[in-house]
């Protein structure tokens, strides 16, 4: 068994344990950030890598409760934006050391700006140095991001969810549930996956999502870059809709998150795919079990919540594939674990 498929397979204890973090003795410093964020005039929403996809999931739930965020990649952040004073910074990062992230704190702090951190690691400069800082301990993953970003994307859409005022014991409960049944139908998604034939070597892969499963889509993208070693593309699916269409052709692999919005309109994206010859995965709850050349049923999870762990389908799928492809899903050949440095690609 790979690392990475271990990493994935503990994800829905994990991600139980900072939901009850956060309901319990986290309940403290996520008050505090949603009353922050409430009285401020600006708010961004940044990451880097991973944290950044995590942080597109959790943009959903600030938009959708009335207060809209600034989302903006770390290095756009610290190279373009001028910060006004009256802001607020929420910084998603494992890690909390990578380059952009400790010199946007300094910039933040020269913006006389607060910094609400999300991290994993108690000892890195955003823990530190954050005014509100968020550490939610998971172990740490063994190369790609799984536990990790799942649990960045919990305590960001934790906040937006405290500001709506629903993180209360009835959703977190909602919550818990759908944890369980997740983690009890992971075996069937591995079954499925290894079974059908979706997974094909060399073939043309396109993550399309909406909502905040837009991370799950983008999340997927990474997952095929970094542990299968292939070129991958992740839009929303409408964006799709506009002019990439035209790319189709017989045998190409599509996967299409479905949610509780516009479900027919995605679920027509999928037939039409598929009469031009595309392979389509579909992933979401109570779907028609013949609408996908592969249909991944999820279990009924709270309104924008279920992009928490509608990413394991594809983390398995990534994984699969890099068996069969003879891909090292547990190294990276260039890339470090924590980026220290601003230039080039290789690093001794």
């Amino acid at each position: 068994m790979t690392h990475f498929l271990q990493d994935i397979l503990r994800q829905p204890n994990e991600l139980r344990g900072v939901i009850e973090l956060l309901h319990g003795e986290g309940r403290k410093p996520l008050a505090t950030a949603a009353s922050t964020v409430r009285t401020a005039r600006h708010v961004y929403l940044t990451g880097i890598g991973a944290s950044y996809n995590a942080a597109l999931g959790a943009a959903w739930h600030f938009h959708s409760a009335g207060h809209p965020v600034y989302l903006l990649d770390a290095a756009e952040l610290l190279h373009t934006a001028s910060i006004p004073s009256d802001s607020v910074l929420i910084v998603l990062s494992r890690s909390g050391r990578s380059i952009e992230i400790v010199k946007s704190l300094e910039k933040a702090q020269a913006a006389r700006a607060k910094v609400i951190g999300i991290t994993n690691f108690l000892d890195g400069p955003l823990a530190q140095q954050a005014d509100i800082p968020i550490v939610l301990p998971v172990k740490p993953d063994h190369g790609i991001s799984a536990n990790t970003y799942i649990s960045l994307a919990a305590g960001a859409a934790s906040i937006a969810s405290t500001l709506a005022g629903t993180f209360d014991t009835q959703s977190v409960s909602r919550l818990l549930d759908a944890i369980t049944s997740t983690a009890a139908t992971i075996p069937a998604w591995q079954q499925q996956l290894e079974k059908s034939a979706w997974l094909l070597p060399g073939a043309t892969y396109y993550f399309l999502a909406r909502g905040a499963s837009l991370a799950s889509s983008y999340g997927a993208q990474l997952l095929w870059e970094e542990g299968v070693k292939v070129a991958a593309v992740a839009m929303g699916t409408d964006s799709f809709r506009h002019g990439p269409q035209e790319i189709v052709t017989a045998g190409m692999r599509f996967a299409i998150w479905i949610d509780d919005r516009l479900r027919e309109a995605d679920l027509a994206v999928a037939r039409d795919l598929r009469r031009l010859g595309a392979s389509v995965m579909l992933i979401g709850s109570n779907l028609p079990v013949d609408a996908g050349d592969l249909v991944i049923q999820l279990p009924p999870w709270p309104s924008g919540w279920q992009f928490l762990m509608d990413i394991v389908p594809a983390q398995l799928a990534a994984e699969a594939l890099a068996r069969l492809t003879g891909a090292d899903c547990d190294s990276f050949r260039f890339a470090s674990y924590v980026v220290k440095d601003e230039t080039g690609l290789l690093h001794t």
